[in-house]
């Protein structure tokens, strides 16, 4: 499937996939997560975001045996260049590393073909058309469909499509996530490149549904982040508070609310919030068809931005890991 597939990010909300394995606390049995991807395209999701990184593998490994059976239903994407090494972390965007784990990707996935594969991390120390141009390659010899960026600045986005079209940016982006307006947002319109917003429920924040960073499983990666901690969550829930109050009124779900407005950023934006819970996939579908108006849109920017929000989105060490502008 390539990119002009009529499933190319249609419709504009995805599922992101990490969290059944990965992250967000203890990774979710197999044989529920097999039911759960299997419903997702069941109810109508067209494109599934995975990567190389998340579960040690175990996430691609899963959408093989969920639903690569019906591959032709769905627009899939991985990413490269970050993995677990020896049990650690390691960034490495060398070509012939991207190359070996698209092959170690294609072989877990259970296909001979990636229809978006992403430099999940800039390695710093890689300049950014070595990564691209061996990505570039892989698209040549039919092994993917199209290359993507993560977490990348403006200045890097473009020196990369200057070394091979870029299909698409995938940044964090929500209404407590602002990053993406500094600069990138705008050179993907320019430039005829998909936004692809990750965390767009603010990890799970906008939802509601965590009321204290005590009820966070220990290894869930929100207790590392700044935003959710002792000192400045209590601010945030405060700042919700009015988000909820704007939900029941206009009588659109806060997830639903938080993704209308992502989508409401342009027409080549989309989202692929994560959830493990088959209501929370279908109430995050059903927001592809909300359409807001310019005064919700400029309600919701008011009420929560980088203004209103109480702490830095990554610790020191998260930081060093992403190539993004910073207010």
């Amino acid at each position: 499937m390539s990119a002009t597939s009529p499933f190319f990010f249609n419709p504009k909300i995805g599922l992101g996939c990490m969290n059944l394995s990965h992250a967000y606390g203890s990774p979710v049995a197999e044989e529920n997560a097999i039911q759960a991807l299997q419903r997702a395209l069941d109810m109508g999701y067209r494109h599934f975001d995975t990567a190389t990184l998340y579960g040690g593998g175990k996430n691609e490994t899963l959408l093989g045996k969920a639903i690569m059976h019906r591959r032709q239903e769905f627009f899939l994407a991985s990413k490269c260049g970050m993995a677990n090494v020896d049990g650690k972390k390691e960034i490495n965007g060398r070509p012939e590393n991207l190359r070996q784990q698209c092959e170690a990707s294609l072989k877990r996935l259970g296909t001979d073909h990636i229809d978006l594969y992403y430099l999940h991390r800039l390695d710093m120390n890689v300049p950014i058309e070595e990564s691209v141009g061996a990505l570039g390659d892989l698209v040549k010899e039919g092994k993917i469909g199209g290359v993507g960026l993560s977490e990348i600045s403006t200045e890097t986005l473009r020196r990369a499509h200057a070394e091979y079209p870029i299909t698409a940016l995938q940044s964090e982006y929500s209404l407590w996530t602002r990053n993406p307006e500094l600069g990138t947002l705008a050179a993907c319109k320019e430039l005829g490149i998909t936004f692809v917003a990750f965390s767009p429920l603010a990890r799970g924040f906008l939802t509601g549904v965590v009321t204290s960073q005590a009820e966070l499983e220990d290894k869930d990666i929100r207790r590392n982040m700044p935003r959710f901690d002792e000192e400045h969550y209590p601010r945030n829930l405060a700042l919700l508070q009015d988000y909820m109050a704007l939900s029941q009124e206009w009588g659109i779900s806060p997830a639903q609310l938080a993704l209308a407005w992502v989508l409401a950023q342009g027409d080549h934006v989309v989202a692929i919030p994560g959830t493990r819970f088959e209501k929370h996939m279908e109430d995050n579908l059903a927001a592809d068809s909300v359409q807001l108006s310019a005064l919700q849109v400029a309600t919701l920017s008011e009420l929560i931005n980088q203004h209103t929000v109480a702490g830095p989105r990554y610790n020191a060490a998260q930081q060093q890991e992403i190539d993004t502008e910073e207010f």
